[in-house]
């Protein structure tokens, strides 16, 4: 019996083309709700939790712990007397560099994850749809007892 000869089995019949198998899609709809959550919990909770780590920034010890950093890096510079073991770099900022983050570049890091880890996600996504299904190769093979 020639190949074109075997009739299709009932599923395979019935298959549109482009739908793909149960588990694929499945699977894309777990990746593709993985993949949004993760483009949008992120950015929220920096957000909403915003104000309150600038508020707790912005009291005096943590300026205090932030000069005394700055003040020790000075000495082991070599500034104000005998170099260190390493010598470093004094940072020019007078305040931390994360209040000045959480201040002034909360919009570009927003848009970097979303950009950067929305394409790195989306990828990984389709490798994984891709990966979870039978190809079409494997189906025929099956079908023609081959």
């Amino acid at each position: 019996m020639a190949p074109d000869d075997i009739p299709l089995s009932h599923r395979r019949a019935n298959d549109t083309p482009g739908r793909g198998s149960g588990r694929r899609r499945w699977v894309a709809g777990i990746v593709v709700l993985a993949w949004g959550a993760l483009m949008i919990v992120p950015p929220l909770y920096l957000v909403a939790n915003r104000t309150a780590w600038l508020a707790s920034l912005e009291a005096p010890a943590t300026q205090e712990n932030w000069e005394e950093f700055r003040s020790a890096m000075r000495a082991e510079s070599g500034a104000e007397g005998p170099v260190g073991p390493v010598l470093r770099k004094v940072p020019k900022s007078a305040e931390p560099p994360i209040r000045v983050w959480l201040r002034d570049y909360l919009p570009l890091a927003i848009t970097a994850w979303v950009v950067l880890g929305g394409t790195l996600g989306g990828f990984l996504g389709m490798m994984i749809v891709g990966a979870s299904g039978d190809s079409d190769l494997k189906k025929d093979r099956l079908h023609d007892g081959g």
